[in-house]
């Protein structure tokens, strides 16, 4: 009876799904009829404006006396201009009853304004009546005092002006005056803004899981708690970083999946990061970052562009390519730098001198390099390594050998003190599960022994994909990619909070 009870509930989240996407879109609908609605009548209203308007001037005729506004008497420009009192259509041509009342753009607002701001979901205060008083009091007695007893016999009579050009600057100066007086009057910087901030938009509709695929069918449904943690490590890792930052991954131990971690932290900062990403193999004895990773049609390698450096150094990175000596991935977007396997290590072998030669060439083209140190702690390369390290990675497995050997060489750089144990301090650890079958108490010991030395611990699960061959992120299982996330996540963490630092001689 269990199997048709779940096949049961699966189907009425289904009619629920499609009965939610139904109303919102009849809702769209609605919404589309209202804002047609609304467009109309607006458009019916801007019709009706000049009826309107000239209704207001006959008005302004024969309202009865009273005392102007202050502003407009005070003003000498208004005075020695010719008053027209009546004018059709005086909204429209800049004239009207009283100079420059009839111009005002509120004339234009009190009419359409309604309809206007009801479409843009914005609400003007309330007019005071005695605001608008004076756009109806009577000109007659200021025209008599501006206006001499008989204009010249040059001067054209008031009723054939049209548009009188001297009062504009009056006119504008007025309006100005009145709106800064006018009650419920917003100033400017306490405008609500039209623009949403982030928060506001709500998140997206879920683009992972069962629900991501429904979304993609046509409905609407939220995203998990879970998918919004992945958005919020992504955008941890998506951070941008100030001057070129090294990221190294170290354990004294062989197979304690350091080149995996490389690869896979390359491949999250080169997926969720605007930056370039370098994943560097330092190994001088046949490293294998170069075999599990894409190679493109060139046999460019480590030693070919440390032989170039000096003719990469002397120009700048956009008239010379880097792309002849490091290998793209195309679908994690890093690039790598290989070394050579057919070379015995005594052909490849690489100073302090040069190591600082080599990290300030791809420094100069790529933003991120993550460098898969090797085993030799004792090798000019490795300990170099470690001086341009921003970031320490302590790779290992639920091995206990693995295990202790990174924990060791946390203990060492701890005890040299200075920038050393600063690193150690800051380091992140990463703990893959070696087999499916590991017992969750010794992950658990080896995830606490480390919480005491590093800054942070990550634990991965076990996944086939990681035993061999090229390693690609879209292959690894979701549960699998959630982790590495989370690693990268933390060494970002790492990379921002050291920003502000010198970088290290």
């Amino acid at each position: 009876m269990a199997e048709p009870n779940r096949e049961f509930m699966t189907r009425a989240e289904l009619r629920r799904a499609r009965q939610q996407a139904e109303e919102e879109r009849r809702r769209a609908e609605d919404a589309e009829r209202q804002r047609h609605a609304q467009e109309v009548l607006a458009e019916e209203s801007a019709d009706e404006f000049d009826d309107v308007d000239e209704s207001r001037a006959e008005d302004a005729e024969y309202a009865p006396e009273g005392d102007l506004d202050d502003t407009d008497a005070a003003e000498p420009e208004t005075a020695a201009t010719p008053i027209i009192t009546a004018v059709p259509r005086a909204g429209r041509t800049g004239t009207g009853a009283t100079g420059d009342a009839a111009t005002r753009p509120d004339d234009f607002d009190d009419v359409v304004g309604p309809q206007r701001n009801e479409k843009q979901h914005v609400t003007h205060a309330p007019q005071d009546p005695a605001a608008q008083a004076p756009d109806l009091q009577d000109p007659a007695p200021q025209a008599a005092q501006a206006r001499p007893a008989s204009p010249p016999a040059d001067e054209p009579s008031a009723s054939a002006v049209a548009e009188p050009t001297v009062a504009q600057p009056a006119v504008a100066a007025s309006t100005a005056a009145r709106a800064g007086d006018r009650p419920g009057a917003a100033d400017a910087d306490d405008r609500q803004t039209f623009l949403r901030h982030d928060e506001d938009l709500g998140e997206l509709p879920a683009q992972q899981g069962l629900r991501g695929f429904l979304n993609r069918l046509g409905f609407s449904l939220e995203p998990t708690g879970e998918e919004l943690r992945d958005r919020a490590r992504r955008a941890r890792v998506g951070r941008r970083v100030g001057r070129p930052r090294t990221v190294s991954i170290v354990n004294g131990k062989g197979g304690a999946n350091k080149t995996p971690t490389t690869v896979l932290l390359a491949a999250v900062f080169g997926r969720n990061s605007s930056q370039s990403v370098l994943a560097w193999d330092n190994n001088g004895t046949r490293g294998t970052l170069g075999w599990r990773t894409a190679k493109d049609a060139h046999e460019g390698h480590v030693m070919n562009l440390l032989h170039d450096a000096d003719r990469l150094l002397g120009v700048s990175p956009t008239e010379l390519s880097i792309d002849g000596y490091v290998h793209y991935q195309q679908t994690d977007r890093f690039s790598v730098l290989r070394t050579e396997p057919t070379l015995l290590a005594a052909e490849q072998s690489v100073s302090s001198k040069d190591f600082d030669t080599l990290h300030e060439v791809v420094s100069r083209y790529f933003q991120l390099t993550f460098v898969d140190s090797g085993n030799d702690e004792s090798a000019e390369r490795w300990l170099r390594m470690i001086d341009h390290t921003d970031q320490l990675v302590i790779a290992s497995t639920t091995v206990e050998e693995h295990a202790e050997a990174g924990a060791l060489l946390l203990a060492a750089l701890t005890k040299r003190g200075g920038r050393y144990a600063e690193l150690a301090r800051n380091a992140v650890v990463v703990v893959s599960q070696q087999s499916p079958n590991i017992n969750p108490g010794q992950l658990r010991r080896i995830r606490r022994g480390f919480e005491d030395l590093a800054r942070d611990v990550v634990t991965v699960p076990y996944d086939p994909h990681l035993v061999k061959g090229k390693i690609r992120y879209d292959a690894l299982k979701p549960a699998t990619q959630r982790a590495w996330l989370e690693a990268a996540a933390a060494v970002s963490d790492g990379l921002v909070d050291a920003a502000s630092e010198p970088a290290p001689q």
